[in-house]
């Protein structure tokens, strides 16, 4: 997949502000200061896409970045980060539950740890929802760079082994916004999430509902759960 244009569409507070037009989005979550933002300025080849903040927890918005003219990629509020009032966090999380529960134009989602730590609690219950609401994921592994191969290898490992309880998780990718390395895996996966979302008529987007009603995933599948090296 090609990205050739980005457009900022919207930085949504609540959910009755985000974009009512049905097309499709492509969700990012993960920890604050995981480095998810730079993973979106490599994926889309932009230095600027997404807002790099200095201060870790600071964005509390769902920022919508219009893809291609296309679909949406979604930047959720990071989490976890400690100087976070509680009921801040509280907030966040009823947010992005709420989100997880009615949006039905989420396509797919990506979630983000740090390669050196390896899930984290909050990540496992963040991957816990996306597979209690039957959302197809990938598991994107940054700061790849920083990890000697040994160490990285060991954690994939791992971490293939952990994932294999969820029924949605579609791969596990080791990923370095300084060196792109799992750019191309990342977008190759994205791109096979929404074409077969499309009708082949209309070419447009199904509804997340519509979809996996007719493509239901199975942890016996073979290659639902690969380490992509």
């Amino acid at each position: 997949m090609k990205i050739v244009t980005v457009d900022f569409a919207v930085g949504a507070a609540n959910l009755h502000q985000l974009p009512k037009n049905g097309l499709p989005e492509i969700v990012f979550i993960g920890r604050s200061n995981v480095g998810k933002s730079s993973l979106l300025n490599k994926i889309a080849h932009r230095k600027n896409a997404a807002r790099i903040s200095s201060t870790p927890g600071k964005t509390r918005e769902l920022n919508y970045y219009l893809i291609n003219k296309q679909f949406y990629f979604v930047d959720l509020p990071g989490y976890g980060y400690a100087k976070v009032a509680e009921h801040v966090k509280a907030g966040w999380t009823a947010l992005i539950e709420n989100y997880f529960l009615t949006r039905k134009q989420i396509a797919f989602a990506v979630q983000i740890v740090d390669a050196r730590l390896g899930p984290t609690d909050l990540d496992n219950l963040m991957i816990g929802w996306l597979d209690f609401y039957e959302i197809p994921f990938v598991l994107v592994m940054t700061k790849a760079d920083k990890t000697p191969v040994s160490r990285l290898q060991m954690q994939m490992s791992a971490v293939k082994t952990a994932m294999s309880k969820y029924r949605f998780v579609h791969g596990i990718i080791p990923f370095s916004a300084v060196t792109g390395e799992g750019r191309g895996d990342l977008l190759t996966i994205i791109e096979d999430h929404l074409v077969p979302a499309q009708s082949p008529s209309s070419k447009k987007f199904a509804r997340r509902d519509v979809y996996l009603s007719s493509r239901r995933f199975s942890p016996k599948e073979p290659g639902r759960t690969t380490a992509v090296a």
